[in-house]
């Protein structure tokens, strides 16, 4: 018996339920997580899980097409991608908006402006909780997804990821929403290099000409983005005068969450 894709591709029969291919891909996925050095090649990688080299480098092209490895193409070694990241992190959401909320709530008293927590969910940037100052009435970014070249939280999310997940994170066009919106690659590139270097991104109402603002990422203990913390208002009382103040707070207060 064949699938429709052909008799190669065709699963062994297993009373248990379990999937052949399944199996092997988790067995990968935590042997490049174990890895290091010449043991994170392909031959290595395949050996250690019983593999041979052929159906080892299938999964593992298959993976990282989904940004659940990256592979070194000078050293030809794999590493964790991005998309694990974003599981595990999926799968704290819960833990770390209550783990933030505090600290958001500190964050506003402190400037008078709003704070926000964005996670990655599906490849996107969604905002999951946020504290407003009570006498200024803000609209709301909680649950909206946002473009990551087009805001400060996207950018210091790009900043942080490896470099070989930004263009699968960002995408390969950037759509301009306004006239100050980083539509080259070029450009973002070497906006995500000084985001690194202060440890925050700004946005000069980039995605809505209204919102400027800076924000931090949230590290994980490998310094990859769980998720990332933001201060925003519009432009006559968050302007770039108030970018290295308010971006050093976004930072400071974005580690006290990573590491309570």
């Amino acid at each position: 018996m064949t699938t429709a894709a052909g008799a190669g591709d065709a699963e062994p029969a297993s009373r248990s339920g379990r999937v052949q291919s399944v199996d092997r891909a988790v067995a990968l996925l935590r042997a490049v997580a174990a890895a290091s050095g010449a043991g994170a090649t392909v031959t290595a990688l395949a050996a250690t899980c019983g593999l041979n080299r052929t159906t080892a480098w299938r999964i593992l092209t298959t993976l990282e097409e989904h940004g659940m490895v990256i592979a070194d193409r000078q050293t030809g070694r794999y590493r964790i991608g991005s998309g694990v990241v974003e599981l595990a992190g999926s799968a704290g959401v819960d833990a770390l908006v209550h783990a933030a909320r505090p600290v958001l709530e500190r964050v506003c008293h402190q400037t008078g402006e709003t704070a926000a927590l964005a996670v990655v969910r599906s490849g996107a940037l969604t905002y999951v909780d946020e504290v407003g100052p009570v006498a200024i009435v803000a609209a709301t970014w909680r649950g909206r997804s946002v473009p990551l070249h087009a805001t400060s939280t996207g950018k210091a999310l790009l900043a942080f990821s490896d470099p070989a997940d930004v263009t699968r994170l960002a995408g390969p066009k950037l759509t301009r929403y306004t006239a100050t919106t980083i539509a080259s690659q070029a450009k973002l590139r070497a906006e995500l290099e000084l985001t690194r270097e202060r440890g925050f991104g700004v946005c000069r109402g980039e995605y809505e000409a209204s919102a400027w603002g800076v924000s931090a990422p949230v590290l994980d203990s490998t310094e990859r983005p769980l998720a990332v913390l933001s201060i925003w208002g519009p432009a006559n009382r968050v302007p770039e005068a108030r970018f290295d103040a308010l971006g050093e707070l976004a930072r400071d207060a974005a580690h006290s969450i990573s590491r309570p």
